[in-house]
């Protein structure tokens, strides 16, 4: 998920495209959230780990 959202802010950036630039920081954000909580240990939404 994060490196989803890293190409969709570039994609966004170079083709100047306001909603993939959202899409990406969004996607940024939730997949560093749940990176993190999968490496402190905690189950989220029912799952162990995110790969």
């Amino acid at each position: 998920m994060v490196i989803l959202g890293i190409i969709l802010l570039i994609i966004g950036f170079v083709a100047n495209i306001a909603i993939l630039w959202t899409i990406g920081i969004i996607l940024v954000v939730i997949g560093a959230v749940l990176w993190l909580l999968g490496s402190l240990g905690h189950a989220v939404f029912g799952r162990r780990h995110y790969w």
